[in-house]
């Protein structure tokens, strides 16, 4: 009797996506988690996505500079085994909250604290399984010119912008115009009426 190894597909990170999947805009972040400019230009996203709600959506890809930032690869490794799991946005927000302290050790506690369950996780670190994964975004994120991060993509065109929350409104605007569509507008904010 032979047995077999069950293969199990990764999802890679250019697969998953936070938003609304079907939305007629996306955005695009090529970064890491070592960086103080990523996590800021994260927390921009995620105000981004909250008042876009339903109308956007964002993909990460991994681009780490690990001449700069040593453990940022194996961060992005983390973040893509937590996906296997449907955890990747939650290890995602958790690596940027904990950019200091990215040691195996600690991405192995963060993936148990996010609800990672997966027994090998820490092996699989070791081992780079997921590595390919880290290494193909770089390489897409290299073949559309990226050279230094944070660095954005909105539907397939560059963001050259600073990536605050004004410019990114401005151009989500603008595209939503040329597209014919609501896609870009915001959540209209409810007024409040104060008694006086």
């Amino acid at each position: 009797m032979k047995f077999q190894k069950e293969v199990v597909p990764v999802i890679p990170s250019k697969d998953i996506v936070t938003g609304n999947p079907s939305a007629g805009i996306q955005v695009v972040m090529f970064g890491d988690y070592e960086s103080d400019a990523c996590a800021k230009a994260n927390d921009v996203v995620a105000e981004l996505l909250e008042e876009y709600d339903g109308k956007i959506n964002f993909v990460f890809r991994h681009f780490p500079l690990t001449r700069l930032h040593q453990k940022a690869h194996k961060a992005a490794e983390a973040s893509i085994g937590a996906g296997q799991e449907g955890k990747f946005w939650e290890m995602h927000q958790y690596l940027y909250g904990h950019r200091k302290s990215l040691g195996m050790i600690s991405l192995k506690s963060y993936a148990r604290e996010v609800g990672v369950t997966d027994k090998k996780f820490l092996d699989h670190l070791m081992n780079s399984y997921y590595g390919w994964f880290v290494q193909d975004d770089l390489k897409d994120g290299l073949n559309l010119g990226v050279t230094d991060i944070p660095a954005f993509f909105i539907n397939g065109k560059r963001f050259d912008k600073e990536p605050s929350l004004k410019n990114f409104k401005a151009y989500i605007n603008d595209l939503a115009k040329e597209l014919g569509s609501k896609a870009g507008k915001p959540k209209e904010k409810k007024k409040t009426l104060v008694a006086g």
